[in-house]
């Protein structure tokens, strides 16, 4: 009871230093839950909005993947072989294909959930009045019936939303087309409305312009139009050469190289938790189970942009977090040796009477504790809530504040109050009652 009465006493002498100690630690709180909170939420915010700049997984017929894979290395072992020509280069139609029919058991694998879009294509070149046009034959807005029973709609609206789109996208299953911007000066204006001649050997088809776009890359001078009528064009029915793949995934780390190299390296638990984590390379593992002949590539240039981007950011914020920790500890630290030197009659005559160190450490820990827990508790709260601005505001989705980021907090404020407190109350050994009393 005496002991409450003191920590009572203390706080009724001393409000302005103790009110200045809980708003220290309740503003080191606030910063640090923030901060921790988007930490731990980073990963898939980031990887959403990443993944709104196109696919991050292409899948491939295997010939044609191990085709431009000897290239690749060509390109790199002799820079001066600048004649090297791609695969397929010069050809009209490709010369390795996927079925399109094969496709949709992509949204049959483990993550299938984590699969966001994809459409295949069949790249092809056709003529129109004496030009040679790039056509991209694929998926506008297929909806797919799944096993589970459900329906899924997938196309290249969703994989290109980039796009600066004027008129409308074609529908699946007509004779619609979509041009880009290059191509449509290249063929004398040609626009929304309409109509061209398309010709590939012995092969004509007519189709209507319903939209055009600006990709603001190479794709600008390129007719988009239905799987359907390219391969009909290609005399290809049913066949595509490719498949693009936007999925979320986890950003790569140590274990997901080493199976992106070779998954039989991988010791059985490892495998386990590759392919039970949504990395891109099991993702594009899981793709060629489905699918027969295939390869599937992460597209490297998007999965290091998500690997760079999320080390920055979490090593900013975790910064920020050491930062207001480290600036809690000095200024607790000051204010209580400030108090303790206001208070240094009160701790002799304490210890005149009998009272040990001990105790007067304990009497000290347990004001600063409580002050402490008040101002981490408030701080907490104001920390939720500065979590879910920076949520809104920068990825505009709210924070799940996981149950760790608390634990964490309090478990780092309870060793920086310790420490502070050490800190302040060394002066308390070197105390002479008798010389306190007496003002000296």
């Amino acid at each position: 009871m005496f002991f409450l009465k003191m920590i009572t006493s203390s706080f009724k002498r001393q409000k302005g230093r103790k009110l200045l100690i809980a708003l220290t630690v309740g503003l080191s709180a606030c910063v640090a839950v923030a901060m921790l909170g988007v930490v731990f939420d980073v990963g898939d915010k980031l990887n959403a909005e990443l993944s709104t700049y196109g696919s991050n997984i292409t899948v491939q017929p295997k010939s044609q993947a191990v085709v431009a894979d000897l290239y690749t290395r060509s390109e790199k072992s002799a820079e001066s072989s600048s004649q090297l020509s791609t695969p397929n280069a010069g050809s009209a139609t490709p010369s390795a294909v996927i079925q399109e029919s094969e496709v949709a058991k992509i949204k049959s694998i483990f993550w299938a959930y984590n699969i966001e879009d994809f459409a295949p294509r069949l790249d092809i070149t056709a003529n129109c009045n004496g030009v040679s046009v790039p056509i991209v034959g694929t998926w506008f807005h297929k909806t797919l019936q799944l096993d589970s029973g459900g329906s899924s709609q997938v196309g290249m609206p969703g994989l290109r939303p980039w796009w600066k789109v004027q008129g409308k996208w074609p529908r699946d299953n007509t004779k619609e087309a979509m041009i880009g911007k290059d191509l449509m000066a290249e063929l004398g204006g040609k626009g929304v409305g309409d109509r061209l001649t398309l010709s590939l050997g012995s092969q004509q088809v007519e189709v209507v312009i319903v939209g055009s776009f600006d990709s603001g890359d190479d794709d600008s001078s390129s007719l988009y139009l239905p799987t359907a009528v390219a391969q009909e064009l290609a005399a290809m029915p049913g066949q595509v050469d490719r498949v693009e793949v936007k999925a979320l995934t986890t950003p790569e780390n140590e274990l997901a190289r080493k199976a992106a190299r070779n998954p039989a390296a991988l010791t059985q638990d490892e495998w386990e938790t590759w392919y039970c984590t949504a990395y891109a390379s099991s993702i594009a593992y899981q793709i060629e189970e489905v699918i027969s002949g295939s390869v599937a590539k992460q597209v490297r240039q998007v999965a290091a942009l998500q690997g760079d981007v999320l080390n920055k950011t979490q090593a900013v914020m975790l910064l920020m977090t050491v930062l207001s920790l480290l600036a809690a500890a000095v200024a607790v630290a000051n204010l209580l040796a400030s108090s303790i030197t206001e208070r240094v009659s009160e701790f002799a005559l304490l210890k005149a009477v009998g009272a040990t160190d001990g105790s007067i450490y304990r009497l000290i820990l347990a004001e600063t504790g409580c002050i402490g827990l008040f101002g981490a508790i408030v701080g907490s709260l104001l920390g939720t809530g500065m979590a879910q601005i920076v949520g809104m505001v920068v990825f505009h989705a709210s924070i799940d504040m996981h149950p760790m980021v608390f634990v964490w907090v309090f478990v780092l404020l309870a060793l920086v109050i310790l420490l502070a407190s050490v800190s302040a109350i060394r002066s308390i050994l070197r105390l002479s009652p008798a010389q306190a009393l007496h003002g000296r």
